[in-house]
């Protein structure tokens, strides 16, 4: 994905910035510099990267999409959260679809690792390098129908808003879990699923342990690199505004 040569750029830059040979046969006690806007520039430095900051730029502020509501990440059922999570299920759809894998019954993923939002108005490259500033990957981890019951147990337990895609959970204050829908349908025990998820989720990241009783693959895919390809592919976004975590009665925590 073109996307890549953006790290590519930033290491060019880091080691335009490293290039004294690093000598160090003696340490000697030096006198405390104190930062300031102050100290003058390194004018040879500055025009070393130059030429990659202005490639930089002109890749950050390109634009990939556009969004006449504010994308944030509040709420349940946040409207930014379920568009990602839709996101993260349609590639891992895709590319089960290419790898000749089942179908993917749903997606999770975790709220924390949306660390911003997207305001109304044209939607730039730099925008999704602030919104998913990780190097995540997709996973897809199939799950017995009785292990996708550590998965309802999780939100039941934590009424965490942690996104999700073809999949409803409710419940009653915390206590009682009253729908578990996959795709529309009850779960059933009998049943395998495939859910996709980040390679951190998978791994137990943000206490979902119930991943590691699953079997994982990996499908090579940054999530990152996939969220700038579906926000290129959408001109236009249309945040979704279904329901998908229901968390009636939710006790104060």
């Amino acid at each position: 994905m073109k996307y890549r040569s953006i790290s590519t750029l930033l290491l060019l830059v880091f080691l335009a910035s490293c290039r004294a040979p690093l000598a160090m046969n003696r340490v000697e006690t030096g006198k405390n510099i104190s930062l300031t806007q102050d100290l003058p520039e390194d004018q040879n430095f500055l025009q070393i990267i130059a030429p990659y900051k202005k490639e930089l730029e002109s890749i950050m502020n390109t634009k990939i999409s556009y969004t006449d509501t504010d994308l944030n990440k509040q709420g349940d059922n946040s409207n930014l959260g379920n568009l990602l999570a839709d996101f993260v299920y349609e590639g891992a759809n895709e590319w089960a679809a290419q790898n000749k894998m089942p179908e993917v019954d749903g997606a999770v993923i975790n709220i924390g690792g949306i660390r911003t939002s997207i305001g109304v108005g044209d939607i730039l490259t730099k925008h999704i390098y602030q919104v998913m500033p990780f190097e995540n990957e997709v996973v897809i981890v199939k799950l017995t129908g009785e292990q996708m019951q550590g998965l309802f147990d999780y939100y039941l337990s934590t009424q965490k808003n942690n996104p999700v895609s073809h999949l409803l959970i409710e419940t009653e204050r915390g206590q009682t879990l009253t729908r578990m829908l996959i795709n529309g349908k009850p779960a059933d025990k009998t049943k395998t699923y495939h859910i996709a998820t980040s390679d951190y989720l998978a791994l137990g990241g943000d206490s979902m342990n119930f991943f590691s009783k699953g079997e994982m693959t990996a499908t090579g895919i940054k999530m990152r690199d996939l969220f700038l390809e579906k926000f290129k592919a959408n001109p236009v976004i249309k945040a979704p505004s279904d329901l998908r975590l229901i968390f009636k009665n939710k006790p104060n925590k």
